[in-house]
């Protein structure tokens, strides 16, 4: 076996550290086998407590699985192979509605935002010791959060949704417990779970949110967590009914040890009613980004929970970064209090470029998902040739391997800057690049 690629190494931090090189550069491929502890550890002349030291890191690394007697393998998603890389290259020339971006012109000039709070930085510097959120902004976000039914809690400010995910998952879990995940879903999200060394638990999505079913067997298996995408979910654009709410929470009811972490991105560029499930459980927690509404290079989110969750959330901060930017939070509330974005107006935009898209299709038979946000999920019977179709006809679509596990195959079309003249165009070509391949005859 070890002649098929190098294990090498005399200390575990080495021996895994190979291992981990190989996963990455693809000489180790998912699912394979490795050698047992002690036939590697004859082969490097070492102890097998060395070896079992080593195959230890990689597992909580995430890289491996152990199953008994059945030996360790390299898992089927390792954390070192990101979803990111699994997009389509685009061609100049060929329309990209694949990179999951809001519409630049519905985003707001930040420039007078910052030059304010540079202003006030200069007049109000903050300090080490200082207060890490800015109180005013605060006060707006829990407005904002009870009006929406969201229980009242702590609050704190991170870099973004997916740094208050990592957050959560690393102030609960330890290496080896298992999260429920949405499948299809962010993709980023499932590239971070494993990358913490977590186990992940697929969790189907239909048009009103997580099926509580799955959910139900999820935790039932042992699952931690659950993370639940509240509003304008990606890449699917579902969104949490009040009846699906009321199935979910009954649900969680009978696991009140699960730890909750909902994600609602969809803030103030969605039209639906929030349905917030938290509080069901001892330990929950709720983020918001303003990524979708006021720009992606803002990197701020407001996120609140329980006492205990945000004590741990706030604490390691303070150990780490200390703070995100009280410029940027200052920058933000000004946007806020300035109402420098209209939401309605952005969810009616957004809705109606996905309603147009979703109807052509449905006119030219092509079942299409996308009840709120800015993307539509197309499914599809492959995958593959409807993406090389689709670019080869001029347009550029995420492949739905970046989102799902074990969910059916399909693409997500981003229609944040379709235009009215687009729409049919882009359904002609989905309906023609989603039908059979032509039949080739060779000579």
């Amino acid at each position: 076996m070890l002649g098929e690629y190098p294990i090498q190494g005399r200390r575990a931090a080495e021996i895994s550290a190979s291992v981990e090189r190989a996963v990455g550069a693809g000489d180790l491929q998912p699912g394979q086998l490795l050698p047992p502890m002690r036939e590697l550890a004859e082969r490097l002349e070492v102890n097998p407590n060395t070896v079992a030291a080593a195959y230890r890191t990689l597992r909580e690394r995430g890289i491996i699985e152990t199953a008994g007697r059945r030996g360790s393998r390299v898992r089927a998603k390792p954390a070192t192979t990101g979803r990111e890389r699994i997009r389509v290259e685009v061609p100049e020339g060929v329309r990209d509605v694949a990179d999951g971006n809001p519409d630049p012109a519905l985003l707001p000039p930040l420039a007078p935002a910052f030059a304010a709070a540079a202003g006030q930085a200069d007049r109000e510097p903050v300090l080490y010791g200082h207060d890490p959120v800015e109180p005013e902004l605060v006060r707006i976000a829990r407005a904002d959060l009870r009006a929406d039914g969201v229980p009242e809690g702590p609050l704190a400010v991170t870099s973004g949704s997916l740094d208050a995910v990592e957050r959560v998952l690393a102030a609960h879990l330890k290496p080896g417990d298992t999260v429920a995940v949405e499948d299809p879903g962010w993709g980023s999200l499932l590239d971070l779970v494993p990358a913490l060394g977590l186990r992940t638990a697929a969790v189907g999505v239909d048009d009103e949110g997580p099926l509580p079913d799955a959910v139900r067997r999820a935790l039932d298996s042992g699952a931690r967590a659950l993370i639940v995408t509240d509003r304008a979910q990606n890449p699917t654009g579902a969104a949490v009914s009040a009846t699906r709410a009321r199935a979910l929470r009954s649900v969680l009811r009978q696991y009140p040890d699960t730890l909750l972490l909902e994600d609602d991105h969809g803030h103030r560029i969605v039209d639906l009613p929030l349905h917030p499930l938290a509080g069901t459980t001892r330990n929950w927690a709720f983020v918001r980004s303003v990524a979708k509404a006021y720009g992606p290079d803002l990197r701020l989110a407001v996120l609140t929970g329980d006492a205990v969750t945000l004590d741990r959330v706030r604490g390691r901060q303070r150990l780490g970064p200390g703070w995100v930017s009280r410029i940027t939070q200052r920058a933000v509330l000004r946007l806020w209090t300035d109402g420098a974005v209209d939401a309605p107006a952005v969810a009616a935009a957004y809705g109606r470029r996905r309603d147009a898209l979703i109807g052509a299709l449905a006119e030219r038979g092509i079942e299409a998902h996308g009840r709120s946000g800015m993307n539509v999920w197309i499914p599809v019977p492959d995958e593959t040739g409807a993406v090389a179709r689709l670019l080869h006809a001029g347009w550029a679509v995420a492949p739905g391997a970046r989102f799902r596990m074990s969910a059916p195959p399909g693409i997500r079309i981003t229609v944040s800057t379709l235009t009215a003249a687009e729409i049919g165009p882009l359904a002609d070509a989905v309906a023609s690049a989603v039908g059979p391949a032509p039949v080739r005859g060779y000579a």
